[in-house]
């Protein structure tokens, strides 16, 4: 049984690179337009030929999303932008709109065609139906059980792809209008501002100004606020499913959650597929703390088993879980600032401090730790803190610090 893909998100050019040296067999992102995540950064002109290309030098894949719910002037730059993506060989486009698919196939045919979770896909007769319409792959809407995935694979004739990690919508597969309604930033057009993380409280029609809480917290309720998807325990029931693709959530996560899951992930395939479930299963706790030490909410099953009730709704706060800091990255080997004769140069995301033990995460190593004896900045002035924003420091370890490891502190 040949393994699935395993596709990562690459909010941007960075998370690319990181997503791909962390195992990923392929990624996807999206273009300045087009997209339903307007704020993940994204990729320009000049940024998507250097994530093709940087992809395609590695024998990886690269997918780009068109998959907004697109209106009339859309479609005025939406035909050049296609043909753009064509000449630039992308491996694939994600898309929701029947009028996308239809114009990507007048004026790029060589565009292989995703169809995006946006569509709510939930059955063998609409899998069919789009793969009829040229079609070659099909994201499952994320509100089908394990027995539904399976019946849909065994009548369904493509590609399917499924969601095993991430952020949850509380609405029927994103197509959600309450950022369009308190905000005017539409969620089905990649701007939405996740209104069904704040905290409500009820009032009455009668009594304006009095707000009454619909738990015992003092913010507010979440009543909208969904856990995190996390199927990691269950990939052997998928496995027997062969799908083509598992999908992680997370263009707007850090490049530390991206490096983290799919190390997570990619390991876990590897073993399970490689050694079997006893060994995946010895292995199972590793991986679970890894998942722990990334920044999130309560994980969940989403719609695996059964539909998710209350216990699946965090009503208390919209806080997330965050065991762990990432406070910086080694830079790439090529980087200019590397020509020095001691240590290796790394690029500061939270404050930390000489003194401190840090926790190594790298592509091809087991999570070690250090103690930082000494700072250097770029003026080879010894400091006693990294306090700003992405500054980049000269730092020595015991050990090799290699390109793409992420540096993280344990928060207590």
């Amino acid at each position: 049984m040949n393994k699935p893909e395993i596709l990562a998100p690459a909010g941007d050019l960075e998370k690319l690179k990181f997503a791909l040296a962390y195992g990923a067999d392929a990624v996807y992102a999206a273009g300045s337009s087009f997209g339903l995540r307007a704020y993940a950064g994204n990729l320009d002109e000049e940024e998507m030929r250097l994530g093709v290309g940087y992809a395609h030098k590695l024998n990886r894949k690269i997918y780009i999303t068109v998959n907004i719910f697109a209106h009339e002037p859309d479609f005025i730059s939406l035909r050049p932008y296609l043909k753009h993506l064509s000449d630039l060989k992308v491996d694939g486009i994600i898309v929701s709109d029947p009028g996308v698919l239809k114009l990507a196939q007048e004026e790029a045919p060589e565009l292989t065609v995703h169809l995006s979770t946006q569509a709510n896909c939930t059955n063998s007769s609409s899998a069919n139906f789009w793969f009829a319409q040229g079609v070659k792959r099909v994201v499952l809407a994320r509100e089908l059980s394990l027995e539904e995935i399976k019946i849909l694979r065994q009548r369904a004739q493509g590609q399917l792809e499924i969601f095993i990690h991430g952020a949850m919508c509380m609405s029927y597969s994103g197509r959600c209008l309450l950022s369009n309604y308190l905000t005017g930033r539409d969620g089905n057009r990649g701007e939405c501002t996740h209104p069904c993380r704040w905290g409500y409280a009820l009032v009455e029609e009668k009594r304006p100004g009095q707000y009454f809480p619909l738990e015992e917290d003092a913010r507010g309720s979440y009543i909208f606020n969904s856990h995190d998807l996390c199927l990691l325990p269950h990939l052997p029931l998928l496995k027997k499913l062969a799908l083509h693709s598992f999908k992680i959530e997370g263009r707007m996560k850090s490049v530390y959650y991206v490096a983290s899951t799919v190390k997570a992930y990619r390991e876990a395939v590897d073993v399970l597929w490689e050694q079997g479930e006893e060994e995946f299963r010895r292995h199972l706790p590793f991986w679970l703390k890894e998942m722990d030490k990334v920044s999130h909410r309560d994980y969940s099953t989403g719609f695996l088993f059964a539909k998710p009730g209350a216990d699946a709704h965090n009503i208390e706060t919209s806080n997330y879980i965050r065991e762990y800091s990432f406070v910086g990255k080694v830079l790439e080997e090529d980087s200019d600032l590397l020509n020095t004769p001691a240590g290796v140069w790394i690029e500061q995301r939270n404050n930390f401090r000489v003194g401190e033990e840090l926790e190594v995460l790298s592509p091809q190593e087991e999570p070690w730790t250090f103690q930082v004896t000494a700072l250097w900045n770029e003026t080879g002035e010894e400091v006693e803190v990294a306090r700003h924003s992405q500054q980049k420091l000269r730092i020595v370890s015991p050990r090799k610090l290699r390109p793409f490891s992420i540096l993280r502190r344990e928060n207590r």
